[in-house]
């Protein structure tokens, strides 16, 4: 049985902890805030314009321009966002599995699916999984999210497709959706998929100003971008809202090993303090 100094110190180091994990939630939580606000001010940008590029998808010939292009089953390119750090519940584990299975039920169906990883936890629980497919990884990129390190990011996808290195590329994030829930997403990103027709639809012509290739050289990299960069804002905001979640019942879990801990010290004492005054008795009524 342990000594009453060796749970008193073990309840100082539950404590300890438990300040931790507090301060850890309260910071989480006060950056979500900033981060929840990002996600909803940036999805009916990036809702907007995947309908329009998928309604233009289907009003244009796939040789109109390269991102437009059906090539097959060839190389794919799996985008994939995780987090630098961990204490986030399963935030990264989830998705890291959900890109396993993925790339393990394609493999036959592809020459090659090739992981292009986003954060330093997704590359540390793949690489002994899938190491063969992680041909690229960004560490440390996803602490202050900008438009300018999604438009790099998406421009690197873009040439990568237009040079035939891939025939299609898919993006895999959490999607946001509320502090406590967060959804793995895939979205095919290239080529760019056409709107389904429904029967009886009718499809309208565009007009195109300057030109047709001006137009669809500014918009379809453009689209791209834009879905990189709403990806990392959903992503960070879910591995926010995940750590808070975390903590607070890391939180929860140490204030009732504290309470256990506190009754058996108080036995451990009680014991102790009975045992003592049996002590004394017997040494008492030995001396009669």
């Amino acid at each position: 049985m342990p000594s009453l100094k060796d749970i008193k110190k073990r309840i100082g180091s539950v404590k300890n902890t438990q300040q931790i994990t507090k301060a850890m939630k309260m910071v989480s939580a006060a950056k979500l805030r900033r981060a929840q606000e990002a996600v909803v001010a940036a999805r009916p940008y990036a809702n907007k314009m995947q309908e329009v590029l998928a309604s233009l998808a289907l009003r244009e010939e796939t040789e109109a321009h390269p991102l437009l292009k059906d090539r097959g089953k060839g190389r794919a390119l799996i985008v994939l966002m995780t987090a630098d750090r961990g204490l986030c519940g399963g935030f990264n584990s989830n998705i890291s599995k959900a890109t396993e299975r993925f790339i393990r039920a394609n493999t036959e169906g592809y020459e090659a699916l090739d992981l292009m990883i986003i954060g330093r936890k997704g590359k540390e629980l793949l690489k002994n999984r899938v190491g063969q497919h992680i041909v690229k990884v960004y560490e440390n990129i996803t602490g202050t999210i900008s438009y300018g390190t999604a438009s790099l990011l998406g421009q690197e996808i873009v040439e990568s497709f237009i040079e035939e290195k891939y025939d299609a590329v898919y993006l895999v994030y959490n999607a946001f959706r509320s502090a406590i829930s967060q959804e793995v997403t895939f979205e095919k990103l290239l080529p760019i998929v056409p709107k389904k027709v429904e029967e009886g639809e009718h499809v309208a012509e565009y007009l195109y100003e300057p030109s047709r290739s001006a137009v669809l050289d500014q918009i379809l990299p453009k689209h791209i971008e834009v879905q990189v960069f709403r990806g990392l804002l959903e992503s960070v905001a879910s591995e926010l809202g995940a750590r808070m979640s975390a903590m607070d019942s890391a939180s929860k879990n140490a204030s009732e090993m504290i309470g256990k801990l506190t009754l058996q010290y108080n036995r451990a004492r009680q014991a102790a303090i009975t045992k003592e005054l049996m002590e004394i008795i017997s040494g008492a009524e030995s001396i009669k």
